[in-house]
């Protein structure tokens, strides 16, 4: 952004090492590394205390499985992202009790609702490096064999953490699997909704100001974690009691400026900052396009196969904005890419470093092993096109189930330690909740319109891009493919895998009984299956030469950062990252400006009346009577509803924690500008903004709008005026 002239930065871009100044989601651990620079930016508290995951501040940051929640009250409140909540409110609700246009609030605990079957708060206890155990006995593997020698190291290790009652244990790797650490999570499965503001404010904006600034969104929701009276982890129950956490955010009131130093903790999801070129090419080029016109006909299926206001149309609501917000995210990100010249900006990197090791004795022999790198992940791009269609046409969420259970019970007939993972005992729970969720988001109507939809695609496809086993089972070929409505429709009228009782009881089914079955779904599953499994193996075998590999090459990328006074960070991995920065707006393109903060007025201008314009009468009459109470901002002179930073984030920071220089709780990361997108791959100082809701805003819905009294006497408020 910064003020540099833009050629001269693109011409600087061309062969500067991966991070650059802004960039960069750290490990906890990496903090003290950078601490003049955390310092400089403005951090007021001593950065030593942000390198431990257990202590303060990040112990008070918890896993959501897929977003990032805090605990803002020793009561096990738990805000996160109103998007992020969304699915458990949708499973809640009905065309009749609509929580999704109504909100939700208990006024009292007893009031609040459990959230959706496998939802879970992972609270991390312990975290620590296991490279050694995870690569011991790799060393002269290659292949599948690597890759699965890994895997039982993974999983012993795995078992072993899990022991300890109530906890979760996972094993990531970091730097392409250069390193591995095993995080030991306390995994609290009461999790039920405290608060959820109606869509008119959750959502306000919708699907239309998606990705887009100016932005007037109240994205924000709580859960709260209740354990068993011994404070253990436990089943829903009501004689369980709130979890009391060992460290708690304090929530600001205080002003917050242009300029200001934040930092934000949380669990993104995955970059690519460290892909190569072959990786690029192939998304960019080949997969992002054909995704597109997929995805848009895929929504177009769901909308007219359900109704607005019908039943099915609440229980695909979720799905639905999942997809649009997939759809507006790839289109962005191809328009980002080309703006840029993504693909040869990596060239031109690849390039420079490649030039750096033929100069440096001590690397230059780990060239060799990127070259092979590269014509690996050729193979897997190759591999990856040719079973495209034939993934799609495996949409149907029942032929998926019926996979799902088919695999589990083959995975039962080995010791529990040799099955996959998803498949072991420790998974048996989450598969359950799996099972038990799908009546609240299936449609026979639309799953039909779904799967016809799709394998009409497949069916359009050359042969080469087809599959014998898929084929065989259904009969299909282009000529009977008039046929292929009654087939399905057979499908749907014989099947027993609409009973969720009948889902359970085949998770607990050996493979002798899917084998005898009848059911159209289950056959179909069985008989893919092989073909499934030599798929899987072949990309076993791929992903352990890979694996080899990439360790070479991320060890010469991080040689080549610090040759050019760089600390090189992981690619996310949905484990705990902290990016810092300041609060700022920007200029994306010539002649278009971004304010760095927006104001409850913004609401009323875009108001149209109907969603998602459509905020509650309540809160457009309180704008209109000015009712700011004491959340006005003193220089804006109203309240701020969102507002822009530079930090660096992605996907699964949602419902982050946005800290400010005291480590209290400013806002809550949930989104960045469209011109952002492109950051998973490449980070751009000048255009990347992250999108945040604003404390004030969230307390003045809290106490104005929705009257979440109760709530607000919970949480420690600071800065608030008198």
């Amino acid at each position: 952004m910064k003020k540099t002239p833009i050629a001269a930065l693109f011409a600087v871009c061309a062969t500067v090492p991966f991070a650059n100044a802004g960039e960069g989601m750290y490990t906890p651990e990496q903090l003290p590394k950078i601490e003049k620079e955390l310092r400089q930016a403005g951090l007021a508290v001593d950065p030593a205390m942000l390198s431990s995951l257990t202590a303060f501040p990040m112990g008070a940051i918890v896993d959501l499985a897929g977003c990032t929640g805090s605990f803002v009250s020793d009561q096990g409140l738990v805000v996160t992202n109103h998007h992020c909540a969304r699915g458990s409110v949708q499973f809640n609700s009905s065309a009749e009790n609509n929580y999704l246009e109504e909100g939700f609030l208990a006024k009292t605990p007893a009031q609040e609702i459990p959230a959706a079957p496998g939802s879970y708060v992972y609270v991390t206890t312990d975290f620590s490096d296991v490279t050694n155990q995870v690569l011991d006995g790799t060393a002269n593997l290659t292949g599948k064999d690597r890759f699965d020698a890994i895997e039982r190291n993974r999983k012993s290790l795995i078992a072993e953490c899990e022991m300890d009652e109530g906890h979760r244990c996972e094993v990531p790797a970091f730097f392409g699997g250069k390193e591995y650490k095993l995080i030991k999570q306390l995994e609290i499965r009461d999790v039920r909704i405290a608060y959820s503001p109606a869509d008119s404010i959750g959502r306000y904006g919708g699907d239309i100001d998606n990705w887009m600034w100016p932005r007037h969104t109240g994205d924000f929701a709580f859960y709260r974690a209740y354990v068993g009276p011994d404070g253990k982890p436990a089943d829903f129950s009501e004689d369980n009691v709130p979890y009391q956490p060992p460290h708690v955010l304090k929530v600001s009131a205080a002003p917050l400026q242009e300029g200001d130093f934040v930092m934000v903790a949380g669990y993104p999801g995955s970059t690519n900052r460290y892909a190569r070129q072959t990786q690029v090419s192939y998304v960019f080029d080949w997969l992002y396009p054909n995704y597109i016109d997929l995805v848009e006909n895929w929504i177009g299926i769901i909308e007219s196969s359900a109704p607005q206001g019908s039943d099915a149309r609440v229980k695909y609501e979720s799905y639905l904005a999942s997809l649009n917000n997939f759809l507006k995210n790839t289109k962005g990100q191809i328009s980002g890419a080309k703006r840029v010249g993504l693909v040869e900006r990596r060239a031109e990197r690849q390039q420079a470093m490649s030039e750096w090791l033929a100069k440096t004795p001590k690397y230059a022999n780990l060239q060799q092993s990127i070259e092979r790198l590269d014509e690996l992940r050729e193979q897997k791009a190759q591999l990856s096109k040719q079973q495209f269609w034939f993934v799609q046409a495996k949409r149907s969420q029942l032929l998926s189930t019926a996979q799902t259970l088919y695999k589990f019970a083959v995975e039962q007939e080995k010791p529990d330690a040799e099955r996959e993972f998803g498949y072991q005992d420790r998974d048996r729970t989450q598969r359950e909740q799996q099972m038990m969720r799908l009546d609240r988001r299936f449609d026979a109507t639309v799953d039909k319109a779904v799967w016809m939809a799709f394998i009409e695609m497949y069916l359009s496809r050359p042969q080469e891009e087809r599959v014998a086993a898929f084929d065989n089972a259904l009969g299909l070929t282009s000529s009977n493919a008039l046929s292929l409505p009654q087939k399905l429709e057979d499908f749907y009228r014989q099947t027993q895998l609409m009973d969720v009782d009948q889902r359970l009881a085949l998770l607990k089914a050996s493979k002798e009984t899917f084998d005898d079955s009848s059911d159209p779904f289950v056959k179909l599953a069985v008989a893919l299956y092989d073909t499934e499994k030599a798929i899987e193996d072949q990309d076993k075998a791929l992903d352990g030469e890979i694996l080899a590999l990439q360790k070479d090459y991320m060890e010469a990328v991080i040689a080549w950062q610090a040759s050019q006074g760089t600390i090189a960070y992981p690619d996310a991995n949905s484990t705990l990252r902290v990016t810092y920065g300041s609060v700022l707006g920007g200029s994306p393109k010539d002649g278009l400006i971004y304010e760095a903060f927006t104001r409850l007025e913004g609401i009323s201008q875009k108001d149209m009346g109907s969603a998602p314009f459509n905020a509650p009468q309540k809160q457009l009459d309180l704008i209109q009577q000015k009712a700011y109470g004491p959340y006005a901002d003193p220089v804006l002179g109203t309240v701020p509803v969102n507002f822009l930073t530079d930090l660096d984030s992605t996907g699964g920071n949602s419902g982050s924690a946005t800290l400010n220089a005291n480590a209290e709780l400013v806002g809550l990361l949930f989104d960045g500008t469209i011109e952002s997108v492109n950051s998973d791959w490449d980070f751009d100082p000048r255009t990347t903004r992250s999108i945040h809701v604003d404390s004030r805003y969230m307390l003045w819905i809290m106490e104005y709008v929705d009257g979440a009294q109760n709530l607000l006497e919970e949480m420690d408020i600071v800065g608030k005026p008198e």
